[in-house]
């Protein structure tokens, strides 16, 4: 049987290695995009997937989406994040709200709309969180806050859809080398070198490998490191 993936994030990074793999091998993805352009990238990189917009960082955009999601989904993958750095003494509003928005309010919205259908799936939700949702540093306050947030949130949801056969699980990986993690480097003021990083397809591939895991068991929380 196909199986049925809504992801956010897949236009880069991590989000698109994970739609990348499940296109391959002929899975039909729902893929959550931006904008109208960022969606009509989407439709033309993964033939045949249904493209949704939605700005993540408005919640009630993303609220809207939940009429538009299929009957059954076996995954939801939130890949999206943003993250802008700073000290609790210069971090402006506006990088807060977005970050928790885009990070932790967002995926709690789509999740709630997307409930129904990963129900009749007994599906699969898996946040992809960070090293930051575990432990906080300087400078990281507004983005550790949201993905620790993101890991609170997964904790209640497993808790709370486990009568219902839904599946619940945290991926944090440690730095890798996305584009997001060359923000992160120009926003240090450092050089990027990705082979310093963990690859992203190795994170992709534990995702993967937490999709598939078969039925008489769950993984809760994994951890990817750089060696």
């Amino acid at each position: 049987m196909t199986r049925t993936h809504l992801i956010t994030g897949a236009g880069s990074g991590i989000g698109a290695l994970v739609a990348d793999l499940l296109h391959a091998r002929g899975d039909e993805l729902v893929l959550v995009a931006r904008s109208a352009p960022r969606a009509a990238e989407l439709g033309e990189r993964y033939a045949g997937a249904t493209t949704l917009v939605a700005d993540l960082a408005d919640p009630a955009a993303v609220e809207g989406l939940g009429a538009q999601l299929p009957d059954r989904l076996d995954s939801v993958v939130h890949a999206a994040g943003v993250v802008a750095l700073g000290t609790v003494a210069e971090l402006p509003v506006e990088a807060w709200t977005d970050q928790l928005s885009v990070n932790l309010v967002a995926p709690a919205v789509l999740t709630r709309g997307a409930l129904p259908a990963l129900r009749a799936a007994r599906g699969t939700v898996v946040l992809v969180n960070s090293g930051s949702g575990l432990v906080a540093h300087p400078h990281w306050a507004a983005y550790a806050a949201s993905k620790h947030g993101l890991k609170g949130l997964a904790d209640a949801l497993r808790g709370e859809e486990r009568e219902h056969g839904v599946r619940v699980s945290s991926v944090y990986p440690g730095r890798t080398a996305t584009p997001m993690q060359a923000e992160v480097h120009r926003q240090e003021g450092r050089v990027y070198d990705e082979t310093a990083w963990i690859d992203p397809a190795t994170v992709a591939d534990a995702i993967l490998h937490v999709l598939d895991l078969p039925a008489d068991a769950t993984i809760s929380d994994l951890t990817v490191r750089p060696r």
